[in-house]
């Protein structure tokens, strides 16, 4: 039960910070990040941007 009551405390205060522009522009830039970071080290799509480069480098 305390797990619960910290996850629905953890969504009350992101429901208040929410309302703030600023805190959401920081929201988009830190998930922008962590989501190309988080691309690069799935080796699945690792091999996709590879490939796209390795095209890309040959159709030049």
């Amino acid at each position: 039960m305390a797990l619960l009551d910290s996850i629905l405390y953890a969504f009350v205060t992101l429901n208040g910070l929410s309302t703030s522009p600023f805190v959401l522009i920081a929201l988009a830039f830190v998930g922008a990040y962590l989501g190309a970071r988080l691309v690069e080290v799935i080796p699945y799509t690792r091999r996709i941007i590879e490939r796209r480069n390795a095209a890309a480098g040959e159709a030049e």
